[in-house]
């Protein structure tokens, strides 16, 4: 079952202005002007981490490597995934959040969480993902985060180097998942869970506002390697979250694909938030708020996000969008984008299926 939820548009607060201390690149100035006189779905502003970088600056944290499609289509011929088939004929509305449609789960669906200065964003939508849809599939009876710091760092040698959208769900399906919040037990999930993410919190791309966190490359927010895989639950961990191998959570039942705008509102509404990718361009290093659709400039990398729901603004169809630059980034951790925008971000996503049983991995 599920609720339409209202328009989206006035729920995210307008873009914080920001004065820079250091001049704007040439390119970066030009960039700007050249994307607020071309449209005005969205807006384009400089900000202290990439201000003085010429444009592209942007590729660490864009985690993705090679071709996203190309690898879920090889999960579903090889059986490790299946394509996503509805069984539901309640029509799509034309707004939808998954925060309002689960309110039993809004804690772990509103959880932004910051990947720091690390290209693990495949491990944190897929995490992210996985714990809003464990909770919705059991009523909201298992509400907890599941830790990208053992997705990251256990499902690959080198998560900051990397990785792929299929990667979270064959490893929670195979492996299962300890529990793990924010790093220093941040977020709204605070302490007592086995794993916390280790790595500092930074600010990313986007005007500054009230983000407190130093940029990337800046002293506290160097560029980040890989620590080795967790083996034991830290110091926070409390209870039934402080041995490591009795934490895990995992589920039965398949991963799930699908591609193009319907498919995707059918498997979102169906089961909740799923773990999607996109071919970031240099232009959206300059996102300050609106519905983003590439205007300019050069591709830089791949990057994996969380879709959550959908709406119009201004008769303009978007998806809306999870990040994991932290809070204080976009529009309050999100980001409008078109539906149909080029860089692919709705050509294919992943999940658990729907009637996945989620459980403590024995």
């Amino acid at each position: 079952m599920f609720t339409a939820a209202l328009a989206l548009s006035s729920a995210f607060a307008a873009p914080a202005s920001v004065t820079l201390s250091t001049p704007v690149h040439p390119e970066r100035a030009a960039q700007i002007k050249e994307i607020n006189a071309k449209q005005s779905t969205w807006t384009a502003a400089a900000h202290p981490r990439f201000a003085a970088s010429p444009l592209g600056a942007s590729k660490p944290l864009c985690g993705v490597n090679g071709d996203w499609v190309a690898e879920v289509e090889r999960a579903v011929l090889t059986g490790e995934a299946e394509r996503f088939i509805s069984t539901s004929d309640a029509p799509i509305p034309d707004a939808f959040d998954s925060e309002t449609n689960w309110p039993s789960c809004a804690k772990t669906i509103g959880d932004i969480r910051d990947q720091s200065n690390c290209g693990c964003c495949w491990a944190f939508a897929g995490a992210e993902a996985a714990s809003d849809r464990m909770c919705i599939a059991t009523g909201g009876k298992m509400l907890m985060p599941l830790a990208a710091q053992d997705v990251c760092f256990c499902a690959s040698f080198d998560g900051c180097g990397g990785g792929q959208i299929t990667t979270p769900w064959t490893f929670i399906k195979n492996k299962g998942s300890v529990t793990g919040g924010q790093y220093e037990s941040s977020g709204p999930f605070g302490a007592g869970y086995c794993t916390d993410f280790t790595l500092p919190h930074c600010h990313h791309h986007g005007p500054v506002g009230n983000d407190p966190y130093p940029s990337e490359g800046a002293p506290g927010c160097a560029s980040q390697s890989s620590p080795k895989c967790p083996r034991t639950c830290g110091a926070n961990a409390t209870g039934d979250h402080s041995t490591f191998a009795a934490d895990k959570y995992t589920f039965e039942g398949k991963m799930m694909t699908a591609s193009g705008e319907t498919e995707i509102k059918q498997m979102i509404m169906e089961g909740g938030p799923v773990e999607t990718a996109f071919t970031v361009y240099s232009d959206f290093e300059n996102y300050a708020g609106g519905v983003y659709s590439h205007t300019t400039g050069q591709p830089v990398g791949g990057h994996a996000v969380k879709f959550v729901g959908w709406g119009t603004d201004n008769g303009v169809k978007y998806w809306k969008v999870a990040n994991s630059w932290n809070p204080y980034w976009g529009e309050k951790g999100y980001f409008r984008i078109k539906v149909g925008s080029p860089g692919g971000i709705d050509d294919s996503v992943t999940g658990s299926s729907t009637d996945a049983t989620w459980k403590k991995k024995l």
